[in-house]
């Protein structure tokens, strides 16, 4: 079955409707992303045609049924000839740069060890060197995680790029605020893709009504000065900052704990963003809290 590729949105039932024209407008910032590192439509255009295939292959199954090119064709839209073309690649699954993987053990470990926060749970300042700090220094907390990379590599670029800094006592001092500004590219992309695609499932779950509800709410005001903005942005970094480094630590005992078991293969993700701009003049909602 061959399907129509001149469908448009007046076609579509009101549900869908909506939904494309919630999707329309959620896209537009990714297009401007693409359009900034010079992604075009083509290979946009591509991309999702074999992402299409993907999803309807194996998350679209009929039990104790082979998914045909014809089905598959019929639930994306995509011909059945690129179907056949397109199935047999291999899914490329999002891997963690080892960058990123490095950096996030290390703030994790430095952050929930009791050797290295103080009496509040507050992350302490470390000698750098083992000579004098032990293993509770700089250097024994990078040894820890890994014994390829030396201490001074990863302590230089994050002076440079301002995750630590040095005390007067020449203590390594961790800048929690300074993670969300790291420079690094690959992390950037590599948590952009994490957060908004856990983000999108979770409301994919609730718009679908499925039980039980995942949480996924968020503050609306569309009438505020630049200073009202400045002052709920200070707010919401402090209050969040704290709110993420209480769920980490928390989460840091439950994984430690949890490391023997073999049901143990649950992943979280957990986030909070705060955006400010011009008022939607297409929505115009008024303020509400959710």
């Amino acid at each position: 079955m061959d399907t129509n590729d001149n469908i448009s949105v007046a076609d579509l039932p009101a549900a869908s409707s909506s939904l494309v024209s919630a999707v329309r407008f959620m896209l537009r910032p990714l297009v401007k992303l693409l359009l900034t590192h010079s992604i075009t439509f083509p290979f946009m255009s591509d991309l999702l045609k074999s992402i299409y295939v993907e999803v309807a292959t194996e998350d679209f199954r009929i039990q104790d049924k082979p998914q045909t090119d014809s089905r598959i064709s019929l639930l994306s839209g995509v011909h059945r000839k690129d179907v056949k073309n397109l199935r047999p690649e291999k899914i490329h699954e999002q891997t963690i740069p080892f960058s990123v993987s490095l950096s996030t053990k290390l703030v994790n470990l430095w952050t929930t060890d009791p050797q290295r926060v103080d009496d509040t749970g507050r992350h302490r300042p470390l000698p750098r060197l083992m000579s004098e700090g032990g293993g509770e220094s700089f250097e024994g907390l990078v040894s820890s995680v890994s014994k390829d990379i030396r201490s001074r590599v990863i302590l230089d670029e994050w002076l440079r790029t301002g995750i630590v800094r040095l005390d007067a006592e020449g203590r390594v001092c961790l800048n929690t605020e300074a993670l969300s500004k790291e420079s690094d590219f690959d992390q950037k992309v590599y948590y952009i893709g994490q957060n908004l695609h856990d983000h999108l499932s979770v409301a994919s779950h609730n718009l679908h009504g499925l039980q039980p509800p995942t949480l996924e709410s968020s503050v609306h005001c569309n009438k505020l000065t630049p200073e009202s903005i400045a002052e709920l942005e200070s707010m919401t970094q402090k209050l969040g900052l704290q709110m993420l480094e209480e769920v980490n630590r928390r989460a840091a005992e439950l994984e430690a704990r949890d490391a023997d078991k073999p049901e143990a293969q649950q992943r979280m993700n957990f986030g909070i963003y705060f955006f400010s701009g011009e008022k939607n003049r297409k929505s115009g909602l008024p303020h509400q809290g959710q």
